[in-house]
């Protein structure tokens, strides 16, 4: 079980006074456990001095628009799958279910396929399977690097080690149309969405998790509309 995916995922996390007091620890976790190669850890620490050192409204105000304000950033992996598709609700039971069986039990009105929670349960699972189950979206993964890259965000260098973490070098990139995060018109469109439901009529069968698998896995043929 590697701490360092409990890192990665309080980094991409909304921006609080906790996360900065805990950046000298994050730093610690990384380089101790040494998953990341130095070259990205370098580029992390970059992203780790911002956040130690800038306003913490400021910080904020930056995570909003990069990732609560483009669709095609979006922190929700089920988002580049299926879009607002029922297919979405069937893969989030699976996920749960995936959750619950390592003793994991999401807290209310938080979606299980939030990438920072996906990486807190990496985090409980021996090594080997949480880079199985991590490489099954890495083409989401390696599509977010690019695309904060794209945007001079230093918060690229946490979905690059990611995606190293993956390991997954045939990985397909899924084509995302380009979204504009200032057109408000465009992201209240977009954002128009239906409620997923679980309970009834949302089973989740013994073969939840390879079902889960191969819906992560189709986001390599993915085209996500903004």
């Amino acid at each position: 079980m590697a701490r360092t995916y409990r890192a990665l995922a309080a980094l991409i996390s909304y921006p609080t006074e906790a996360l900065q007091a805990a950046a000298g620890e994050i730093a610690l976790t990384l380089a101790e456990e040494g998953l990341i190669p130095a070259a990205e850890r370098a580029a992390i620490d970059v992203l780790l001095i911002e956040l130690t050192k800038r306003d913490v409204y400021d910080l904020q105000e930056r995570y909003f628009a990069l990732f609560d304000r483009s669709r095609t950033l979006s922190l929700h992996l089920f988002e580049h799958v299926h879009g607002e598709s029922r297919d979405r609700g069937q893969a989030m039971a699976d996920l749960i279910e995936l959750y619950r069986t390592h003793g994991l039990e999401p807290t209310a009105g938080e979606l299980p396929d939030f990438l920072p929670l996906f990486l807190e349960f990496l985090s409980l699972v021996p090594e080997d399977e949480a880079r199985s189950l991590l490489a099954e979206p890495a083409g989401i993964l390696q599509s977010l690097a690019d695309r904060l890259t794209g945007r001079h965000s230093t918060y690229a260098a946490v979905f690059q080690s990611l995606a190293t973490l993956a390991n997954a070098p045939d990985a397909v990139v899924p084509a995302i149309e380009h979204d504009d995060p200032n057109d408000l018109v465009a992201l209240d469109a977009a954002w128009e969405e239906a409620a997923v439901h679980f309970g009834p009529g949302e089973q989740v069968d013994t073969c939840g998790a390879e079902r889960l698998g191969r819906r992560l896995r189709a986001a390599t043929h993915a085209v996500t509309a903004a």
